[in-house]
C-alpha cells in the first residue's frame, strides 16, 4: 500500500500521532477469541490451556469455526488500523498497526493479558503492502510443511519480516516491523524452550494438547 511513500516519523504531526495510538490499541484490543469461544458456547478461553486469548487457545475449544473467525478478525483488526490510519500518510499507518499489536497482546479491558500477536502482525503487514504480508504467510506455510511445528514457523516468518520490508518498501518500516517480531519472540517463550528441549508438538500430532497452530 505504501511501497511507493516515504515514511518519516518527524514528519507527523502530534495530533495525528496521538489518534494513531488510540484508534490502533483501542482496535487491537478488541478480545475476538474471548467474544467467538462465548458465542459458541465454549464460555471462557482465559480458562483453557495458555490462557491468552488468541485463535491458537479457541482452537483448544473444539470450535473450529471460532478459532478461524478469531483468526480472520484479528488478522482484520490490524488490517483495519493500518488502513483507517492510513488516510493520514504512511507514518500514521505504522504507528496504528504497531498499537493494534499492543492491544491485542496487551488488552486493558483484560488485565493486559491477549493472545501472542501473530495473525494481528499477519494483518498488519498484509496491509502496509501486500507483497511483505504474503511473503511472511508463504514464509510460515513453507517453515511449517518442512517441520510441521508452528510456533517455529510463526518464529521464522516474523522474523524476516522486517528483511522483507528492506528489500521491498522503505528502510523506515524495518524498525517497527523488527520491533514486532522481538516481541512475538517474547509472547513464544514458552515455545521456544519447548522447541530448545524437543519437546514442541507437530501439527497434527495426537497424544498432547496446546501447540498444535501459533497465532
Amino acid at each position: 500500500m505504501f511501497s511507493n511513500q516515504a515514511f518519516s516519523i518527524g514528519s507527523i504531526s502530534w495530533a495525528y500521532a496521538t489518534a494513531a495510538i488510540l484508534a490502533g490499541y483501542l482496535l487491537g484490543s478488541i478480545p475476538f477469541g474471548l467474544i467467538f469461544s462465548r458465542l459458541s458456547g465454549a464460555g471462557d478461553v482465559r480458562k483453557l490451556g495458555s490462557g491468552n486469548i488468541g485463535a491458537t487457545n479457541v482452537l483448544r475449544t473444539g470450535k473450529r469455526w471460532a478459532a478461524a473467525a478469531t483468526l480472520i478478525c484479528d488478522a482484520g483488526k490490524g488490517a483495519a488500523a493500518v488502513l483507517i490510519a492510513g488516510i493520514y500518510g504512511p507514518g500514521s499507518a505504522v504507528i496504528a498497526g504497531v498499537f493494534a499489536f499492543f492491544g491485542h497482546v496487551f488488552p486493558v479491558w483484560l488485565r493486559f493479558r491477549g493472545g501472542k500477536g501473530v495473525a494481528t502482525f499477519l494483518g498488519v503487514a498484509l496491509a502496509l503492502d501486500w507483497r511483505v504480508g504474503a511473503l511472511t504467510a508463504a514464509t510460515w506455510l513453507a517453515v511449517a510443511a518442512v517441520w510441521r511445528i508452528s510456533s517455529l514457523s510463526a518464529l521464522v516468518a516474523a522474523a524476516v519480516t522486517p528483511l522483507y520490508f528492506a528489500l521491498l518498501v522503505d528502510r523506515f518500516f524495518v524498525l517497527p516491523a523488527l520491533a514486532l517480531a522481538l516481541l512475538i519472540m517474547v509472547t513464544h517463550r514458552p515455545n521456544i524452550r519447548r522447541l530448545m528441549r524437543g519437546e514442541e508438538s507437530r501439527m497434527g500430532a495426537k497424544g498432547r494438547t496446546g501447540h498444535e497452530i501459533s497465532f
